[in-house]
């Protein structure tokens, strides 16, 4: 039992450069997928939509990719939970970007000019998570610098979060303030999981340099 399992993974025998490449590929599917709640934030239109949906899935099959590739390979470049946890906290933004669009469409209210800047912050965020992983194997004290930066766009998602809940609740139509404070959470929830990635990229770097 033990030797068939160790036969069932796969030594990385130069191709060490699968998991950071499959990351990578993640992270530019997340700042696709922020691109594209950005043009629905802008023109609600059902091919924007679909287009956010779209690109979420095939975000998600680059994770299942992954998660297979963990299971196949006995040794990992760095740790094999970090692999796993960096990997869901990258697909759980584009995840966010899709459940924003759903929200937005049942609850039927159009990207405000809050949404709009709270998407905005997060797509530069998503740039500088990308700039991390992607150069995260060769030049790892650089990647921590754009980890940084990244941290500091989700501050700037709170302090727009607090904002645009202090604005919203000065309007009287209960029911409208109850549905945007929903979108306004789901944004705000994809900051932290960027935050998360980028606090996971700090901690490999620390443990490998």
């Amino acid at each position: 039992m033990v030797f068939d399992f160790l036969r069932r993974k796969k030594s990385f025998q130069g191709s060490e450069n699968r998991f950071f490449d499959l990351l990578s590929h993640q992270s530019l599917k997340s700042i696709e997928g922020l691109d594209a709640l950005w043009n629905f934030a802008e023109n609600g239109t059902k091919e924007n939509a679909n287009l956010v949906r779209n690109i979420e899935r095939e975000a998600d099959e680059l994770r299942r990719i992954l998660i297979q590739e963990l299971d196949q390979t006995f040794i990992t470049p760095i740790d094999r939970e970090d692999i796993f946890e960096l990997s869901r906290a990258i697909d759980d933004v584009v995840d966010y970007a899709n459940t924003t669009v759903d929200e937005m469409e049942i609850y039927e209210v159009k990207g405000d000019h809050h949404i709009k800047e709270m998407v905005n912050i997060l797509r530069k965020g998503a740039r500088e998570l990308y700039d991390a992983v992607k150069i995260l194997k060769d030049y790892p004290k650089i990647a921590s610098e754009h980890a940084v930066k990244a941290k500091s766009y989700e501050n700037q998602i709170e302090k727009a979060y607090h904002m645009a809940l202090a604005d919203l609740f000065k309007g009287t139509d209960t029911v409208y303030m109850l549905k945007m404070r929903e979108i306004y959470r789901h944004l705000s929830n994809a900051a932290d999981r960027g935050d998360e990635a980028a606090n996971i990229i700090s901690s490999i770097v620390m443990k490998h340099t």
